[in-house]
């Protein structure tokens, strides 16, 4: 996977009056924080013309438009006037890509549950590895590094011009890094965390007149049985999400959902 840089021209060009831009949304999907389910309030709400990615964009499976940026490019000069909501596997800056202003949303989740959901939902699309111990998968270093280190981390901290393969791209997870990724969550318009997920809805029904709470149901694959030494290493293995989470919930818990 590549990451894309559109021109100043393009951008300039499809960005075209301000004033007439209708208010569109960018959702930040990190990997298993809630965001499939989103994903289909968002479908009910706009319809499929007006979500990315929708079925003319690609196969999920295939060409994966929720996770290429390039990809999100490429279909923006097709079908851009009609998107109203952005959400997939896409890191925050990507915003600055399109030219365009969005509406930012997110949610984070716990990140020891967050990356046993990962591992279980590995387990699940890759029937080779349905028997496979998550203990085991997550020794994987491939994997560990590209979709479960810190990852929420690097989907708020990344800049465009470090990212050179999407949500993929390696990077070394420093001080500065996190304090990044706190500031770029502070400014992002909504904030939620899996665990409010209804409260979440209800806050961002009332912020932008929409109508997702209470309406599709995603079922998860329920919490599974590990050692608490196994949870105690992932916490350590991603002490910046723990740190990241933990200043969600307080900033939550301090303006609440949506940034005024």
């Amino acid at each position: 996977m590549r990451g894309v840089n559109l021109s100043a021209e393009t951008a300039t060009d499809r960005a075209g009056s301000g004033a007439s831009e209708p208010q569109r949304f960018f959702f930040v999907h990190m990997l298993k924080t809630g965001g499939t389910a989103m994903f289909l309030r968002l479908r009910q709400q706009y319809g499929d013309e007006g979500v990315y990615p929708n079925d003319t964009d690609g196969d999920m499976m295939g060409v994966a438009p929720q996770f290429v940026t390039k990809t999100l490019a490429d279909r923006w000069q097709v079908r851009g006037d009609d998107i109203r909501v952005i959400i997939g596997h896409l890191p925050l800056c990507t915003t600055e890509l399109l030219g365009v202003p969005f509406t930012t949303l997110t949610m984070l989740r716990e990140p020891v549950a967050r990356t046993l959901s990962f591992l279980q939902f590995h387990q699940r699309i890759f029937p080779q590895d349905a028997d496979v111990p998550l203990e085991a998968l997550y020794e994987d270093p491939t994997r560990f590094s590209q979709l479960i280190h810190n990852h929420m981390t690097k989907m708020l901290s990344l800049t465009p011009a470090e990212m050179t393969e999407d949500m993929l791209t390696p990077v070394d997870f420093t001080p500065e890094r996190l304090a990044r990724a706190k500031s770029n969550l502070e400014q992002v318009d909504a904030v939620g965390t899996q665990d409010r997920l209804e409260d979440f809805c209800d806050a961002i029904d009332a912020a932008y007149g929409w109508n997702v709470a209470l309406h599709v149901k995603h079922k998860g694959a329920g919490k599974p049985k590990v050692s608490r030494s196994f949870r105690r290493r992932i916490a350590r293995d991603n002490a910046d999400d723990i740190e990241l989470y933990e200043h969600a919930v307080e900033l939550v818990n301090s303006r609440g959902f949506i940034r005024r």
